[in-house]
């Protein structure tokens, strides 16, 4: 087995171009570049910038990444043509670290169906155009196309040749999803071991996920001597997709102990480029997704609650600021149980006497019996009822449009019962009625991301905004439902603000009490 002078885990990301081959998830030069940026702030080792013999646009995104964006690799990728490779060159003139990736397929499947070729005119075609890529760019990954479902012997053969041509990564592609963790470990294992300069050589994984497992071979494929691994944010790609970068990476870390190798990312800004790529090409992940979704810090078990406010540990395997999100979410449900409702309310910003405690939670189980999830503005209403007041409510809003731009009229009825009403333009509506919410409580919040889902099926659907935003530096999050989305996001917004005024009146209060 080769041993590498680097042990720790390249990343090659290929979200802007795997990645942008998914259905419905194109980018515009602009976009990759804003992309680009975010991926050389996580810290991945290898950008795939695209595809340039393929279109323009390609062409146009890579100009702009390698203008800008010199810490990482900047890799393109081209077809075994001469005139793919020199597209490619001229591609790269501005990358400060350029690399050329050249792909082949090596399957009998494509030989005979796809490419019409021998195996003695597979091995020349990649003598040849490895060859000749290396004689523009020094650092050149060759890709066995289809090499989990090609014959062992003719894929060392085929790996030799690349590496005597020049090639200085070895990628062994699953290129359809078809492997398992103990097929791709072995595969691995015997060509290192028998192709001929293997030493020479970084090898590299790109699995697609078409049988859930591109992870899980992966990390196989690390077992078995690969030292890159390449993948997409949120694990976008063709079909079901690639290796989530973010899984990967968390894998290793988590299970260091077991591996032994870590990578260089920046895992703090996991979720927010995870997020960053959600708003750039309006595909969001499911809420079970691991790491980034939305649920992959959340418990509503009353047993799983109770532990976690004990000790984390006990059922998360990972902080969630280790990713980038704020903290772990405590979901209120029939299964909750009063330690997390008090819990949640401090977080709110109630602090409660155990005979009030008792009465809300009480409260809380009734209401359970009558939706699947108890929300914020939830608990907040059933303060109101125990207190006769929470903060600022959303009385009534009007959304115009006034040339290119949106009016927004709000009234709320203040913690005090009075009416304030305030107007304000944006660049949109719900631009509108956020800098509208701001002036109206004199509360002001940065925001970071938004979004909106429904949630339930049919004439109970309803829509629910999600908001991630900053005050005074520190990151907070706020839910609203409503049958109205714009309503629904007004609610998030004042969700964050009562949050934070009755912070500031608690901290005010103990202060007080304490002088």
């Amino acid at each position: 087995m080769n041993t590498p002078i680097n042990p720790r885990i390249r990343i090659f990301d290929t979200t802007l171009r795997d990645g942008e081959q998914s259905p419905g998830c194109s980018m515009t030069p602009p976009q990759k570049l804003v992309m680009a940026r975010a991926l050389a702030e996580l810290g991945v080792d290898v950008i795939e910038t695209g595809f340039p013999a393929s279109s323009q646009s390609d062409r146009d995104a890579i100009a702009l990444i390698a203008a800008e964006v010199r810490a990482p690799t900047l890799a393109v990728l081209s077809r075994c043509l001469p005139g793919d490779i020199e597209t490619s060159v001229k591609s790269l003139e501005a990358a400060a670290k350029p690399r050329l990736h050249v792909f082949l397929s090596t399957s009998p499947l494509h030989r005979e169906h796809k490419l019409r070729m021998t195996k003695e005119q597979i091995l020349e075609s990649v003598h040849r155009h490895v060859s000749l890529a290396r004689s523009y760019i020094d650092d050149v990954e060759f890709s066995a196309e289809d090499a989990t479902r090609t014959e062992l012997d003719f894929l060392t053969e085929v790996t030799q040749v690349a590496i005597a041509a020049g090639a200085t990564t070895i990628n062994l592609p699953d290129t359809v999803g078809f492997t398992t963790p103990e097929e791709i470990r072995n595969m691995f294992a015997h060509v290192i071991a028998n192709a001929a300069g293997s030493d020479r050589a970084i090898f590299s994984a790109h699995c697609h996920n078409d049988l859930g497992l591109a992870v899980a071979n992966s990390l196989a494929a690390i077992e078995g001597g690969a030292r890159q691994v390449e993948g997409s944010i949120n694990g976008i790609g063709e079909r079901a997709g690639n290796c989530a970068i973010e899984e990967i990476v968390m894998a290793l870390k988590v299970r260091n102990a077991f591996y032994n190798l870590d990578t260089g990312i920046e895992t703090r800004r996991i979720v927010a480029t995870s997020q960053l790529l959600q708003r750039l090409v309006g595909m969001p992940v499911q809420r079970n997704k691991a790491i980034v979704g939305a649920n992959a810090f959340a418990h509503e078990s009353g047993i799983h609650q109770h532990g976690m406010l004990r000790n984390r540990n006990t059922y998360e395997i990972m902080r969630p600021q280790d990713v980038g999100w704020p903290d772990t979410q405590m979901v209120l449900g029939r299964h909750s149980g009063r330690a997390a409702v008090e819990a949640r309310l401090r977080a709110l910003g109630y602090w409660l006497e155990e005979e009030e405690l008792k009465l809300v939670f009480e409260q809380f189980k009734a209401l359970c019996e009558q939706q699947r999830v108890v929300t914020d503005a939830d608990l907040q209403s059933l303060m109101q009822d125990a207190s006769g007041s929470d903060g600022y409510r959303l009385a009534s809003m009007t959304i115009s449009d006034v040339g290119s731009r949106a009016n927004a009229l709000v009234e709320l009825s203040d913690p005090e019962g009075h009416r304030i009403s305030e107007t304000a333009q944006g660049d949109g509506p719900v631009d509108a009625l956020f800098a509208a919410l701001a002036s109206a409580t004199g509360v002001q919040l940065v925001l970071d991301s938004y979004h909106v889902h429904s949630v339930g099926i049919g004439a109970d659907a309803r829509g629910e905004a999600n908001l991630s935003v900053r005050h005074d530096g520190e990151a907070y999050e706020g839910t609203g439902t409503s049958r109205d989305i714009i309503e629904a996001s007004a609610l998030a917004w004042l969700d964050v603000a009562n949050r934070l005024l009755r912070q500031r009146d608690h901290h005010r209060k103990e202060a007080f009490a304490t002088a």
